[in-house]
C-alpha cells in the first residue's frame, strides 16, 4: 500500500448530522468530532466506539466509529442516560474535548430534537404512547426529585380536548416516591410523552401500550392486587387495573362470562370472607352455598366466594329421573340413602346431597339379572373404576367460563340472525337405565322377597316394577333339580314362580308284595294365601318331593303290586291330591308352612323294578285284554241284535202311533166342526139376547127420564098452580073488596037490580077465573069448568058455575042448530 493511500485511510470526513469518537492513545483524551468536518488523523488517534453493555470503549475501525446523531422527530422522546450538568451537547462542525457527564443520571427529552452524544452517554429513541381510551400505560418514579420538578412538563394531550381547558395531566396521586407505580388512562389522555425522572413500564411483550378490559354486559373479569385481594368488576365498563393489580388469565383470556343459571341447575360456593349479602343476611367464613336460578338467574362471581369443583365441574345441573325410575340420595350429614323417585327433574343440594350408583356384585346381578350381559359389564365397570359411591355425574359438562370472542371488524350491535334452511329443534338422548337405582321388574306369576338390613321384608308379586332402596337386596333361594330331584346341583334364584308351577319328580317305592316300582310324576304347584309366607321355605322344591315320596312309598307299601299297577294313576292322584268330591273335583295338597298348594299331579310312567314281574303283568293283561275283547265282541253282537229289534219295534210304534194320531186328529177335526156350530147358534142366541137385554135396559132408561121430566114438569107444575092460587086468591081478595064497595054502594039498589049485577059480576068472574085457569086444566088433564068447580066448591061461585054450565053456549045452540 502506497504511503498517498495510507494517508487517505486515516482521513476522518463526517457528513451532517454524524460524529465520531477519536481516542487520543498519548493522552488518554477522547475527543468527539462532530460534522460536517474534515480531520486527518495521526497515528496515535483510535476510533472507538462505546458499549453500551460493557459501559467500555471499544476500539474499531473508521467506518464504524461514525455514527448518526441522535433524532426525535415530533410526537417522539429522547431517553438520555449520563447528561451533562448544563444540558449542553457537542457542538456541530468543531472537535469537542470530553466535558464532565452526569453518571447515573437519565432524562426524557421530547421531539423534536437531534443532537451528537458525548461519549459515554447511552440514548434511546422512544415513540410518544398514543392511547385508545380502552389503553393504558403503566410508569414508575425512577427519580423522585427530577420527577417532582418536571411533573408539569409532561407532554399530555387530553382524550376529549377542550380549546378552553388546558392540557394538564390528570391527578394520578400525589405520591411521587421513587418506585412509585402510576397509570396513566386512556379515556383522560390521548397522548402521553413522560417527563424527566418517570419512565414507562414495557409488559412482558415489550409493548408500552396495554390494552384495558372493555366488558360488555353479563361479563366480568378479576383483578389480582399484589396484596392477594381480589377484585370482581362487572361490564359495561372499561377497567383499567391499578399499578399494583393484574388481570387474573385463564389461557388468554382475561375476561369471562357471567355464569347463567337456571331453575335446574347451581353453584356449589364456599364463603371466604365474611360478608353480608343484599338482603342483609350475614355469612361467616366457611359457610357454604347452593345458588341456583330459583335464588338469581344470573350470577357474578365476588371475592367472598370460591367456587367447590368436582374436577372440572363447576356447575351443577339436574337429572332427569322418568316415571318408573329413582336415584340413590346420601344425605352427607347423616349417611342415609334415599330414594328419590320420578318422574321429575331432581337438582341434588351438594351441600348435603350426593347421587351415588350402586355396585352390584357378579353373583347378584346373575340372580338378579339372568343373562344380561350388558348389566354384569356396566357392574364390573363401575367396580373397577370406582365410579359407585363417587360424586353426583351430571347429564352434561360446560365450564363456568369461557373466553371472551375476539373483537371483529363487522357489526357488533345487537342483532337478529335468521337462518336460509331449517333448523332442526334441539334433541337429547336419555340413556338413563344403568344411573339411577336399581330397578327389579318382576313378571307376571312370579314373586320376588325384598330384605333390608334392618330386618324388613316384603314380598313383591307380578306383574310389577320395585326399586331398590339403598340397603336393600333380594332374598335368594337354592331349588333342587334333576330327577329324581337332588340338592347336589342346586339352581340358585331369587324369582319365585308361584302361579302354575311344575315340579317334576321320580318316586322309587316298594309294594306290599315286595315289588319295586317307579313312578315318574309332575306336580302343577300354586302359591296362595299370604305372600310372606312364601319364602319361608329356602328349598320348596326339595320339602316338596321328599314329602310326597314318603306319602306315596306308605300307600303304595300297602297294597300289592297287582293292585296297583292297573290303577296307579288313579292312586297316584288319590294320595297326591284327596279323594275325588260328588262334583269330581279334589281338594288338593296344601301346605301351611309356605302357602304351598298341588292342585293337580300328572302321572308320566310306571315302571316294574322286576322284569320277570313285569312280564307276567304284562302277559296277564294281555290275556286280560283278549277275553275282554272277546267279551266285548259278543257284547257288541248282542247289543246289535237287540238294537236291531229295538228299531223295528220302535218302527211299528210309531207307524201305529201315525195312525191312531190320523184317527185323533180326524175326530178332533168333527168336534171342531160341532163346536164352531154350536158356537155360532150359541153366538146367535147370545146376541139376539144382548140385544134384546140392551132394547131393556134402553126402555128401562127412557122409563126414567121419562119419570124424571114428567117429575120435574109436576114439581113445576105444582109450582106454577101455588104461585097462581096464590094470586087468585089476592085477586079474590081485590075482587072481594071491590065488591064489597060496590054492595055498599048499592044498597040504595033495589034487590033486582044487586041480584043483576051480582049476577053479571059473578059471571065476569067466572070468565076472568076460566081463563086463568086455563092452563092448570090442560096440564091436569080435566076441563076448565072441572077445576073451577074443585076450587070453588063452598063458594058462592059454585053456584054460578053450576049456572053456567046448565046454560047453552052459542056454540052449543050453533051445533044443535047444526044437527036439527
Amino acid at each position: 500500500m502506497s504511503e498517498r493511500e495510507r494517508a487517505r485511510e486515516r482521513d476522518l470526513v463526517l457528513a451532517p448530522n454524524e460524529y465520531a469518537f477519536i481516542a487520543d492513545e498519548t493522552k488518554g483524551n477522547i475527543n468527539a468530532y462532530i460534522g460536517p468536518y474534515k480531520s486527518s488523523l495521526a497515528n496515535t488517534d483510535q476510533p472507538v466506539v462505546f458499549d453500551i453493555e460493557s459501559k467500555r470503549f471499544s476500539r474499531c475501525s473508521l467506518e464504524e466509529a461514525i455514527l448518526p446523531f441522535a433524532v426525535a422527530p415530533v410526537g417522539w422522546y429522547l431517553v438520555l442516560k449520563n447528561p451533562t450538568d448544563d444540558g449542553e451537547h457537542p457542538k456541530t462542525g468543531a472537535i469537542n474535548n470530553l466535558v464532565e457527564l452526569e453518571v447515573g443520571r437519565k432524562v426524557n427529552l421530547p421531539g423534536p430534537v437531534a443532537f451528537a452524544l458525548w461519549p459515554g452517554q447511552m440514548v434511546r429513541v422512544i415513540q410518544g404512547h398514543h392511547l385508545r381510551s380502552n389503553q393504558y400505560l403503566v410508569v414508575r418514579v425512577y427519580d423522585e426529585e427530577a420527577a417532582k420538578a418536571n411533573w408539569k412538563n409532561a407532554v399530555i394531550k387530553p382524550q376529549t380536548p377542550d380549546e378552553d381547558a388546558p392540557a394538564e395531566v390528570p391527578e394520578l396521586t400525589p405520591d411521587l416516591t421513587m418506585g412509585k407505580l402510576l397509570v396513566i388512562k386512556g379515556t383522560e389522555v390521548s397522548f402521553y410523552i413522560p417527563p424527566t425522572g418517570v419512565e414507562v413500564v414495557a409488559d412482558v411483550g415489550g409493548e408500552y401500550v396495554r390494552d384495558a378490559v372493555t366488558l360488555e354486559r353479563l361479563e366480568y373479569c378479576i383483578l389480582l392486587d399484589e396484596s392477594g385481594n381480589k377484585s370482581y368488576l362487572q361490564g359495561p365498563a372499561v377497567v383499567f387495573p391499578r399499578p399494583t393489580e393484574v388481570f387474573v388469565q385463564r389461557g388468554s383470556a382475561r375476561k369471562f362470562r357471567a355464569i347463567e343459571l337456571s331453575e335446574n341447575s347451581g353453584i356449589y360456593l364456599k364463603v371466604i370472607a365474611p360478608y353480608r349479602d343484599a338482603l342483609g343476611h350475614g355469612h361467616e367464613v366457611g359457610d357454604e352455598l347452593f345458588i341456583t336460578g330459583k335464588d338469581q338467574m344470573i350470577y357474578f362471581p365476588r371475592p367472598e366466594h370460591a367456587a367447590i369443583k368436582y374436577g372440572a365441574q363447576a356447575i351443577h345441573y339436574a337429572v332427569a329421573i322418568p316415571a318408573g325410575e329413582a336415584r340413590y340420595v346420601l344425605d352427607r350429614n347423616t349417611g342415609r340413602i334415599r330414594l328419590e323417585r320420578g318422574p321429575c327433574i331432581f337438582l341434588p343440594d351438594p351441600r348435603k346431597e350426593v347421587i351415588v350408583r350402586r355396585v352390584l356384585d357378579r353373583r347378584q346381578v346373575e340372580l338378579w339379572f339372568p343373562g344380561n350381559a350388558s348389566a354384569l359389564a356396566h357392574n364390573e365397570h363401575l367396580a373397577r373404576s370406582g365410579e359407585g359411591s363417587g360424586a353426583p355425574v351430571p347429564a352434561q359438562r360446560r365450564e363456568a367460563t369461557e373466553e371472551a370472542p375476539a373483537a371483529d371488524a363487522s357489526f357488533g350491535g345487537n342483532d337478529f340472525q335468521r337462518a336460509q334452511s331449517f333448523t332442526p329443534p334441539r334433541t337429547i338422548v336419555l340413556d338413563t337405565r344403568y344411573d339411577g337405582a336399581v330397578a327389579i321388574s318382576v313378571w307376571t306369576g312370579y314373586a320376588v322377597q325384598i330384605v333390608s338390613k334392618t330386618g324388613e321384608r316384603k314380598v313383591i308379586v307380578g306383574p310389577a316394577t320395585y326399586l331398590l332402596e339403598y340397603d336393600e337386596v333380594l332374598q335368594a333361594m337354592d331349588l333342587s333339580t334333576g330327577t329324581p330331584k337332588t340338592d347336589e346341583v342346586v339352581d340358585r334364584t331369587v324369582y319365585l314362580r308361584v302361579l302354575y308351577n311344575k315340579v317334576s319328580d321320580e318316586v322309587e317305592a316298594e309294594t306290599r308284595d315286595l315289588v319295586q316300582v317307579r313312578v315318574r310324576l309332575s306336580y302343577r304347584v300354586n302359591f296362595e294365601g299370604d305372600p310372606q309366607r312364601w319364602f319361608n321355605v329356602e328349598n320348596y322344591v326339595k320339602f316338596l318331593t321328599e314329602h310326597l315320596r314318603s306319602l306315596l312309598r306308605g300307600a303304595i307299601k300297602q297294597h300289592s303290586v297287582q293292585d296297583f299297577y292297573p290303577r296307579a294313576v288313579a292312586f297316584v292322584r288319590d294320595v297326591v291330591l284327596g279323594a275325588q268330591g260328588e262334583d269330581g273335583s279334589r281338594p288338593g295338597r296344601r301346605f301351611d308352612e309356605n302357602g304351598m298348594r298341588i292342585y293337580d299331579v300328572e302321572v308320566l310312567g310306571v315302571e316294574i323294578g322286576d322284569e320277570g314281574i313285569e312280564t307276567l303283568l304284562v302277559g296277564a293283561q294281555h290275556a286280560v285284554v283278549e277275553q275282554t275283547l272277546t267279551l266285548d265282541g259278543e257284547r257288541r253282537r248282542l247289543e246289535l241284535t237287540r238294537e236291531r229289534e229295538r228299531i223295528e219295534q220302535e218302527v211299528q210304534t210309531i207307524q201305529a202311533g201315525t195312525q191312531q194320531q190320523r184317527l185323533r186328529l180326524q175326530r178332533a177335526e168333527v168336534e171342531a166342526a160341532f163346536e164352531l156350530e154350536r158356537a155360532k147358534i150359541h153366538t146367535e142366541a147370545e146376541g139376539r139376547k144382548a140385544r134384546l137385554d140392551s132394547q131393556l135396559a134402553d126402555q128401562e132408561s127412557l122409563d126414567a127420564v121419562h119419570a124424571a121430566g114428567l117429575a120435574r114438569r109436576r114439581s113445576t107444575s105444582e109450582l106454577e098452580l101455588e104461585l097462581s092460587d096464590k094470586q087468585l086468591l089476592q085477586r079474590l081478595r081485590e075482587l072481594q073488596g071491590e065488591v064489597n064497595a060496590v054492595v055498599d054502594k048499592a044498597k040504595a039498589v033495589s034487590p033486582d037490580l044487586i041480584a043483576a049485577l051480582q049476577a053479571f059480576g059473578d059471571k065476569a068472574l067466572a070468565e076472568k077465573m076460566a081463563q086463568s085457569m086455563a092452563p092448570l086444566a090442560i096440564l091436569g088433564g080435566q076441563s076448565v069448568s072441572e077445576v073451577l068447580a074443585r076450587l070453588l066448591r063452598g063458594t058462592k061461585l059454585a053456584r054460578v058455575l053450576e049456572v053456567a054450565g046448565r046454560e047453552p053456549t052459542p056454540a052449543d045452540e050453533g051445533d044443535e042448530s047444526g044437527s036439527d
